[in-house]
C-alpha cells in the first residue's frame, strides 16, 4: 500500500505541484485570507495539481514507455493506468469540492483552470494552440485567490496578464527538455514547431513581458522591488538569449526557472494592488 501511494505521488508532479500551491497560499494571505480560506484554499491548489500531474503520466503511460522514460511509475507498470486515471478524477472532484466554501465563483474560475489544464494533457499539447491551455490556467490563478475573498472580487488585469505570460515560459521550459523525445512520438506543441532558439525566445518574451506587467500595472507608487525586479528579469533574460545560441545546458533552465521566480515574486508580494 505505501509503495502504491509513493508511485502515485511521484505521477503527480510533485515538485511543480507544490510550487503552485505555494504561488497560490502566498497570494492569499498577502490579500489577507483568514487562515482557514488559506489553508482550503492552498488544499485545494494541492489536489489540483495532484490530478492535472496524474492525468499527464495516465494519458501518456504509453508514449512514455515508447521512449524508456524510467521517472515515470506508471510507463514502468509500477502502479496501474486504471488507478491513475481513477486517481486523477477524484481529486479534480476533489479541488472544487474545497474550492466551493471559498465561493462559488471561485469554485467555478477552479473548475475552469483544471479542465484548460486536462485538455492540454488530452490533446491540445500535441497542436499549435498547446500554450492555451498554460495562459487560461496560470492566468486564473489570481483570480481564484481574489474570487476566494469574504468579498469576492475581480484580479486586476495586469495581474491576469501576469499570470498568463507565467503559463507561457512555465509551458514552454517544461517542454524544452525533451523536444527530440516529443517529435519521435508525433506531439508537436507550439514549442516544437518554433524549435529551441525560437521557443527559448518566446520564454525571454513573456519573462520580461511580466516583469513589464508588474512594474507598470499596479497603481499607486513605484516599488523597490518592482525596480529590482524588472532589471533583474531584464538580465536573466539577456543571459538565458546568449545561452540559447549554445547546446542546452543546466545553465539555461536554472536561470529560466530564476527568472521566473522573480515575476512569481513580483505577483506574491503586490498584496491588495492585485485587486481590480
Amino acid at each position: 500500500m505505501l509503495r502504491t501511494l509513493k508511485n502515485l505521488a511521484l505521477s503527480s508532479h510533485p515538485g511543480p505541484g507544490v510550487a503552485v500551491s505555494i504561488v497560490a497560499v502566498v497570494l492569499g494571505f498577502g490579500l489577507g485570507l483568514e487562515p482557514w480560506r488559506l489553508v482550503l484554499l492552498g488544499l485545494a491548489f494541492l489536489a489540483n495539481q495532484t490530478s492535472v500531474g496524474l492525468s499527464n503520466d495516465w494519458i501518456d503511460a504509453d508514449r512514455d514507455r515508447a521512449v524508456g522514460r524510467t521517472d515515470k511509475p506508471v510507463a514502468l507498470g509500477l502502479v496501474s493506468k486504471n488507478m491513475v486515471r481513477n486517481t486523477a478524477v477524484a481529486t479534480a472532484l476533489l479541488a472544487i469540492a474545497l474550492t466551493v466554501p471559498l465561493g462559488l465563483w471561485a469554485a467555478l474560475a477552479h473548475a475552469v483552470f483544471i479542465a484548460s489544464a486536462w485538455l492540454y494533457n488530452a490533446g491540445l499539447k500535441s497542436t499549435a494552440l498547446s500554450v492555451v491551455p498554460y495562459i487560461v490556467s496560470f492566468g486564473l490563478l489570481p483570480m481564484i485567490v481574489t474570487l476566494s475573498r469574504s468579498e469576492p472580487a475581480i484580479a486586476a488585469p495586469w495581474a491576469l496578464g501576469l499570470g498568463a505570460l507565467l503559463g507561457v515560459a512555465a509551458h514552454v521550459a517544461n517542454v524544452l527538455p525533451d523536444l527530440d523525445d516529443d517529435q519521435n512520438t508525433g506531439v508537436s506543441g507550439l514549442p516544437h514547431r518554433l524549435g529551441r532558439v525560437g521557443a527559448g525566445a518566446l520564454i525571454c518574451v513573456a519573462l520580461v513581458g511580466g516583469a513589464v506587467l508588474a512594474f507598470f500595472g499596479p497603481s499607486g507608487q513605484t516599488t523597490p522591488l518592482q525596480w529590482v525586479g524588472l532589471v533583474l528579469t531584464v538580465l536573466l533574460a539577456a543571459a538565458i538569449a546568449v545561452l540559447l545560441r549554445r547546446p542546452p545546458t543546466r545553465l539555461l533552465f536554472q536561470l529560466i526557472i530564476a527568472a521566473a521566480l522573480v515575476n512569481v515574486v513580483l505577483l506574491a508580494f503586490s498584496g491588495e494592488r492585485l485587486l481590480g
